[in-house]
């Protein structure tokens, strides 16, 4: 039997009578009732330790352990490894790591009144009892764990003590490159209760541009002091349906490069998915080239109802092509839309060429040939060397062409002038528009078409007219804008307009003496 003051109590409560076995049964129960705090090796409290820890003690009751908390295990399953460049996989994220505004709660087992909830200075430290300051900044949870644990051996056996992450602060992401607002934002994540995914970044900065490199997406992120950049193929995670998989952590730097060959159509399968291109205002272009009003104009966006009648959602749609087409007055006859040019100024202010093809859009329906448009995009549309009629009618039942045509339709028709068409009238409805021939006077075996070319020539046809003829290039032909049609006199008009000017100067004196009566 040992000799210490504990067995030495309990004996001289028993006035020495108790048996050797009872008194090692009670010496076993008193020692598991107590904390397994400030133990020597002996298995027996240290009387001088507790009497440090009872010191201490704080003197207010511990806080009750919050039901919902950030925190990690500490098997650090989701760290990222500092030798991986590889972060398209959610498997390959980094622990939080904690900093300045961060508030913890530490859970030390069987030593309530020194848990509770601690928040982390600005100088990265939490303070704690018996211990005073801990540096915590850049640790992980577990790290943190561990740091603390190794603190308290000097008073507790075996401590086992766990980290929670109560209230994280606020973190702060910076974004660059082809995103429509660069620049530093801060999130709360207290209110949202997880960390913010990359998605939410870009969305937060506005979406990004239709130049995006989608598939080389560079994060940096500080790591033990020191900076590790990882690469993000954020093109897989959107087939995998894991683009919000993508958490980040305070500090981090979010860089979008510019796309070295533009794909229209993945640009159209981001727009599908919900990606924005930050369009959700007006915005200017400029275009030139073979359009009836070159010059700048401003391009709204358009709205679109989702859902039924009761809970329709305003969707944005940005402006296309198309759209700054007819807004410049279409296009004319020998627009070459097989060549247009679209100039877009990148992030870093340098200048990318795409080519566009919308007569694929016409042929072929690829929507994707109708392209996004973005602030400060210039349109150039090149002029054809020539085009075939059938292409020319097709072009202007387009909607990208005019509404409608101005023909001038002059001489002997029922209402001569400048009438509106629709594109791809023929001469002969253009005739019949104008009220049609005037029976007494026209000419009605064949009329005159003057046309202005592209190249500034004038033309001019004699085209045999025959209202039973269906559209036909050499009698019934299609009328371009500002087409001039010519109907001429009969020759029984012609005659009797010439002797009305021959007899003229005769008759208006005979006329004057008729008038006076003699």
């Amino acid at each position: 039997m040992k000799n210490n003051s504990l067995f030495s109590y309990l004996l001289v409560l028993s006035n020495f009578k108790i048996s050797a076995i009872a008194a090692s049964f009670l010496l076993l129960i008193s020692a598991l009732s107590l904390p397994a705090v400030a133990r020597r090796d002996d298995g027996l409290l240290d009387s001088s330790r507790l009497d440090v820890l009872r010191k201490n003690r704080p003197s207010t009751s511990s806080q009750p352990a919050p039901t919902n908390t950030y925190s990690q295990p500490a098997n650090n399953t989701n760290t990222l490894p500092l030798d991986s460049g590889d972060f398209s996989s959610t498997d390959n994220e980094t622990d939080y790591t904690l900093g300045p505004g961060d508030q913890i709660r530490l859970d030390i087992f069987q030593v309530e009144e020194y848990s509770g909830e601690y928040p982390v200075l600005v100088d990265g430290s939490i303070s704690l009892p018996l211990i005073g300051k801990l540096n915590v900044t850049g640790l992980t949870l577990a790290e943190t764990s561990d740091l603390v644990s190794g603190k308290y051996a000097v008073y507790l056996k075996r401590p086992v003590i766990t980290v929670g992450l109560v209230a994280p602060r606020p973190m702060e992401i910076t974004i660059a490159g082809e995103v429509d607002n660069p620049g530093s934002y801060e999130i709360d994540v207290t209110q949202t209760r997880d960390f913010p995914s990359a998605v939410d970044i870009v969305r937060q900065a506005g979406g990004i541009t239709t130049l995006a490199d989608v598939r080389n997406i560079q994060i940096t992120r500080k790591i033990k002091n020191r900076e590790q950049v990882y690469t993000v193929n954020a093109w897989t995670l959107l087939e995998q349906g894991r683009l919000d998989d993508l958490s980040l952590r305070d500090g981090d730097t979010i860089f979008i490069p510019t796309v070295d060959e533009i794909n229209l159509e993945e640009i159209e399968r981001l727009a599908a998915a919900g990606v924005t291109f930050g369009i959700g205002e007006p915005i200017k272009i400029a275009i030139v080239g073979e359009v009836y009003r070159p010059g700048t104009y401003t391009v709204d966006v358009k709205g679109n109802n989702q859902g039924d009648r009761n809970n329709a959602q305003e969707e944005t749609l940005p402006p296309r092509l198309t759209d700054a087409l007819a807004l410049s007055g279409g296009i004319k006859p020998l627009a070459n839309v097989r060549e247009i040019e679209i100039v877009r100024e990148t992030w870093d202010g340098k200048k990318k060429n795409i080519s566009v093809d919308l007569w694929t859009l016409l042929e072929e329906g690829e929507e994707n040939q109708d392209i996004i448009l973005q602030e400060g995009d210039s349109i150039i549309i090149p002029q054809a060397d020539k085009l075939a009629a059938n292409e020319s009618e097709k072009l202007a039942a387009a909607s990208f062409s005019p509404g409608a045509i101005k023909v001038q339709v002059v001489g002997e028709v029922t209402n001569p002038g400048t009438i509106e068409v629709p594109p791809n009238t023929p001469l002969n409805q253009a005739i019949l528009a104008a009220g049609g021939f005037d029976n007494r006077r026209a000419k009605k075996g064949s009329v005159e078409l003057v046309r202005l070319n592209p190249d500034g020539t004038v033309s001019k046809k004699e085209i045999d007219i025959d209202f039973a003829n269906n559209i036909d290039e050499e009698n019934n032909p299609i009328l371009r804008q500002n087409d001039v049609v010519v109907v001429k006199r009969s020759g029984v008009a012609s005659l009797g307009d010439a002797l009305g000017a021959v007899t003229a100067p005769f008759t208006a004196p005979l006329g004057i003496l008729r008038f006076l009566g003699l």
